[in-house]
């Protein structure tokens, strides 16, 4: 499901990756690799790739996808980069599950002098501040007063790597495109985030039916205002 649902990156974030580099690429390694939809940015860039993802179901399903990538089955945590480090670090839509204390310090440990750290992901909202207020108001309505949890802004990412100290010439790439979506569509988009998996199966039902129940009544869909983040840093000096 993961795998049809979410939508693909824009080809921009390739173009982008290779205007950043300052030198030839040997190496790329991406950490949480899920299924495969950041490999195909990565794809692009003409060079060896390692894919280190945590879940064997989503391992499979990158490998057979991606079948001139080498996929290793572990979290990043256990992975032990090559000797040197690799050219190029990318993690898509993955960051945030990394423990905090630590992150910004191992991707510096895994790269080669020089190298570069990518991290990208999507950013979701509405094209139609209509559609925002309705789909919100159908979450609602399932919740009640439960808190939410507060949106990353889209610079949280590279605020995150420049506080860590460890890079240099952090730069955000950000990409916006509008992207229309059945009611059946949302659904499943729906069903792959976090907060919905963590709800029990009866709050699950609920929050489908008033999101089906809403998005029929706006048309039978939505339009997203998919904003994709590119971070991109370099690991200029040892630390």
């Amino acid at each position: 499901m993961y795998d049809d649902a979410r939508p693909g990156y824009p080809p921009d974030l390739t173009t982008a990756i290779v205007s950043y580099l300052d030198r030839p690429l040997e190496t790329v390694a991406e950490i949480g690799a899920g299924t495969g939809h950041g490999t195909a940015v990565l794809a692009g860039l003409g060079a060896p790739i390692t894919c280190v993802e945590p879940d064997r179901r989503m391992a499979a399903i990158l490998a057979a996808r991606h079948p001139e990538v080498t996929v290793v089955v572990a979290p990043f945590e256990r992975w032990s980069p090559p000797p040197g480090g690799v050219s190029l670090l990318a993690c898509a839509m993955a960051w945030h599950w990394l423990d905090p204390a630590t992150r910004a310090r191992r991707a510096f440990d895994a790269l080669t002098q020089g190298g570069t750290l990518a991290v990208f992901g999507h950013r979701y909202a509405y094209a139609d501040p209509t559609h925002d207020a309705a789909i919100g108001a159908a979450f609602r309505s399932v919740d009640g007063d439960r808190p939410q949890p507060p949106a990353r802004p889209d610079d949280w990412a590279r605020d995150d790597i420049a506080a860590s100290g460890l890079f240099s010439d952090v730069t955000l790439v950000s990409v916006a495109r509008e992207v229309p979506m059945t009611t059946a569509a949302y659904l499943r988009l729906v069903r792959t985030f976090g907060p919905f998996r963590a709800r029990s199966p009866r709050e699950q039902r609920a929050v489908l039916d008033a999101l089906a129940g809403t998005l029929d009544g706006l048309g039978g869909g939505t339009v997203l205002d998919l904003r994709t983040n590119l971070t991109l840093a370099r690991r200029a000096v040892a630390a």
